[in-house]
């Protein structure tokens, strides 16, 4: 599980999966979020702009981001 540590009060879905090394931009992101790839506490989510905040958890490709403070 990669962790992710917020510097603001949230992050959005397609530079979440970026600082977590799982994507290579955010074009990347935006393709794998819009085909149904990811999901965010375990619900299916299709937008890029998501806003992830603290306790909130990422799975996408098998892996698992936490969000926290």
């Amino acid at each position: 599980m990669k962790t992710i540590t917020l510097r603001e009060e949230y992050i959005k879905l397609g530079q979440a999966l970026k600082a977590a090394g799982l994507v290579d931009s955010g074009v990347e992101a935006k393709i794998h979020i819009t085909s149904g790839e990811v999901q965010v506490n375990g619900q299916p989510e299709d937008r890029r702009g998501r806003k992830l905040y603290d306790g909130d958890e990422v799975t996408f490709a098998g892996e698992t981001i936490k969000i926290q403070k």
